[in-house]
C-alpha cells in the first residue's frame, strides 16, 4: 500500500483563494459551474436501522442499510469479520470489491457511515473500523481495537477502498479521511491502483494490511 502524507493547510491560508473565486465568479471571470462544493452527510448502520436478509449460514449474517442517492449499504459478517459494500441492491452490491475486502483480524464496523459529496452527488464513504490487536490484551485477557477509518469510492465504476488512515496516529483522521477522498476517490482504478495509507502508519492499518 502506498503511504500519503497530507498536510493540513492553516484556515487563514484558505482565505484569500477562496476570495478570489468568489470575486471571480461575481465578476464572469470563471463558470459558476467550475466551482465544485464538497458536502457530508451521515446514515446509520446500527442494527436498529437495518434489516437482516437470508439465512445465517455458520453464524454469519448480512445486513441491508439505508443510504443515499438511492445506494444502500451491505454489512456481511462471519467469524467476527466484516466486509462492507455498496450498491443500488444487495445483489450488486454483493458482486463488488468491496464485499471481498477482508480483513485478517477480528474486527467490526462503527454504526455512522460518513456520505462524501460533490454538489450533491455522493461519490465516496468513510467509516471507522475496529480492528482487534491480539499482542495488546486488556484485563481480560480480550484483545483491544484499534481504530482506523476507510475511504470507499462509489459508483460510477467499481467500489472498492481507496485509503486507510490510522486513528489513533493520526489526531486529524477525519479531516485526512475526507481529504483522501475527495482527492483521491473518483479516480481510482479498483483492482489496479494500490490502497493508499494516509498520514502516520499506526497499528491498527499495520493489522488491516496483513
Amino acid at each position: 500500500m502506498r503511504e500519503v502524507q497530507m498536510k493540513r493547510v492553516p484556515h487563514r491560508q484558505l482565505t484569500v483563494p477562496a476570495a478570489a473565486v468568489l470575486f471571480a465568479a461575481a465578476f464572469g471571470l470563471i463558470s459558476p459551474a467550475n466551482a465544485q462544493t464538497f458536502s457530508s452527510s451521515y446514515t446509520s448502520t446500527a442494527p436498529k436501522d437495518c434489516r437482516t436478509v437470508g439465512k445465517p449460514e455458520n453464524g454469519g449474517t448480512t445486513q441491508v442499510c439505508p443510504g443515499k442517492s438511492g445506494l444502500l449499504v451491505l454489512i456481511s459478517e462471519d467469524d467476527l469479520r466484516q466486509t462492507v459494500s455498496v450498491g443500488p441492491d444487495r445483489v450488486a452490491a454483493a458482486k463488488e470489491p468491496a464485499a471481498e475486502a477482508w480483513f485478517a483480524p477480528f474486527n467490526s464496523t462503527a454504526n455512522t457511515v460518513e456520505w462524501r459529496a460533490v454538489d450533491g452527488r455522493p461519490f465516496a464513504i468513510i467509516q471507522r473500523w475496529l480492528i482487534a490487536d491480539n499482542n495488546d490484551p486488556d484485563k481480560s485477557g480480550s484483545p483491544t481495537s484499534k481504530p482506523m477509518l476507510a475511504v470507499t469510492r462509489l459508483p460510477p465504476g467499481p467500489v472498492c477502498h481507496v485509503a486507510y488512515i490510522d486513528g489513533q496516529a493520526n489526531r486529524n483522521a477525519n479531516e485526512l479521511a475526507r481529504q483522501a477522498a475527495d482527492e483521491f476517490a473518483r479516480d481510482f482504478k479498483c483492482g489496479k491502483d494500490e490502497v493508499k495509507v494516509i498520514g502516520e502508519k499506526g497499528t491498527a492499518v499495520s493489522l488491516a494490511k496483513r
